[in-house]
């Protein structure tokens, strides 16, 4: 498990050389928070900021809706592949390299998107804008694991969140807005901009947090060991499923409630604009809820509680949606608490599995990006599979939320307990904590 000891600083800095440290004054770490959030939320924007204008792009290029939700795939499919291989890359040749070639990579995927031709031209260029905008989101990620261990990641994973919750909400927005001054294209060229922006504020702010003594230097080889590990180390690949259950949750909310909301229970757009709204409160707030709490208990504390609360509310959800007890008010108040568990589960997750590879911060964040990408375009047409009603919904989430659990109880807790216990002069050495 990679771990810094407090005995062993001294060691590993000689074998190292000088590592990164964490911004050491308030301002700092504030700059540092925005920097990585801009990062973090490059990806939700280039997902999400052209859905207003997908009915004017089917009729532009004369096309239909079915081959235009494709483009959506594409670009997923495309980020979980940058995960990976960026990830990689950014283990071998330190987080800035990467990082900047996969935002030059996004902005001129942008420019051609907003040239192209015909849908499967746009289709193609969604896969590669994808794949670049995937370079932001696994660099923040490593970057915060190169500075941070322990409950302080867990902390700065939730401010990251924070972002990440807030983006999809305001990309739509956003498009919608520019829209009133540009047709679809011009959508993808602010997608150019903002990518160019991105990387200029990047190159002048971020500086390398991944010292050469650190970094893999023996190729694909390397590369492929440090996948090996990963794939050996039941704790994060438990962990790390958790993390992807978690979105999944999200994702069969967000697909599924506008049908359930709207069509089986009658709201409005308004009135279903508010319900997500207050749920939003719930994937926003709760992550910076969790940065209070972890000045108490620690991300395994944390963790363990909140899959057990999120074990009641399965089976709460699951008998809400097959009988219809309390009707949509129950089903509401049920719904934000789900997602307030998630709020709980994500970060810490996310922290857990990324302390036990500091030597490989990229790749592991890659693989944790990759599933997480991966369980969402699961996840998402499922709850359409099954009927796109309420029991659908409550039937994946239930699901997602009991295999998170029992992962965590039949394979994490015990991996961990087979690991040796810690002294205190074993204990995660916390940076800027």
């Amino acid at each position: 498990m990679s771990v810094v000891s407090v005995s062993s600083v001294r060691a590993l800095s000689a074998r190292w050389g000088t590592s990164a440290t964490a911004p050491a004054t308030p301002r700092a770490r504030l700059k540092l928070i925005g920097v990585l959030g801009l990062l973090v939320a490059l990806q939700p924007f280039t997902f999400d900021l052209y859905l207003p204008a997908l009915p004017a792009l089917t009729r532009s290029l004369s096309t239909t809706d079915a081959q235009v939700q494709l483009t959506l795939t594409g670009t997923l499919l495309g980020a979980g592949a940058g995960q990976l291989v960026v990830g990689a890359l950014s283990d071998r040749f330190g987080r800035r390299r990467p990082l900047l070639a996969g935002i030059a990579v996004h902005i001129v995927a942008s420019v051609l998107c907003a040239l192209a031709p015909t849908v499967e031209v746009l289709g193609v260029l969604r896969v590669l804008q994808g794949f670049g905008a995937a370079s932001a989101a696994v660099t923040a990620m490593a970057v915060v694991r190169d500075l941070y261990t322990g409950s302080a990641a867990a902390a700065m994973i939730s401010r990251l969140i924070l972002v990440v919750g807030v983006s999809p909400v305001l990309a739509p927005s956003v498009g919608a807005a520019l829209l009133r001054t540009t047709d679809w294209r011009g959508i993808f060229v602010t997608l150019a901009l903002l990518g160019s922006a991105l990387g200029l504020l990047s190159g002048l702010v971020l500086r390398e947090t991944l010292p050469v003594g650190r970094r893999h230097s023996g190729g694909m080889r390397d590369t492929a060991g440090a996948y090996r590990i990963l794939a050996r180390d039941r704790a994060f690949l438990g962990l790390t499923t958790i993390a992807a259950a978690s979105m999944g949750v999200v994702f069969a909310y967000v697909s599924g409630s506008t049908f359930v909301l709207q069509d089986q229970y009658g709201l409005s757009e308004q009135q279903f604009g508010l319900v997500f709204a207050v749920n939003a409160i719930a994937l926003i707030g709760t992550p910076q809820l969790n940065v209070v709490l972890l000045r108490r208990w620690s991300p395994e504390q944390l963790l363990g509680a909140s899959l057990a609360y999120a074990v009641v509310l399965a089976v709460a959800l699951l008998a809400v949606t097959a009988t219809g007890f309390g009707g949509l008010p129950v089903l509401l108040v049920v719904l934000f608490l789900t997602l307030v568990s998630c709020g709980l589960v994500g970060p810490n997750t996310g922290a857990m599995a990324l302390s036990r590879h500091g030597e490989s911060a990229g790749t592991a964040a890659s693989v944790l990006g990759t599933l997480q990408s991966l369980s969402g375009a699961v996840m998402a047409p499922l709850v359409g599979l099954l009927g796109n009603d309420a029991l659908a919904m409550g039937a994946v989430i239930s699901g997602l939320l009991g295999t998170a659990a029992a992962v965590h109880l039949l394979v994490v807790r015990p991996q961990q307990a087979l690991e040796a216990p810690r002294s205190y002069a074993d204990l995660p050495v916390v940076v800027g904590h």
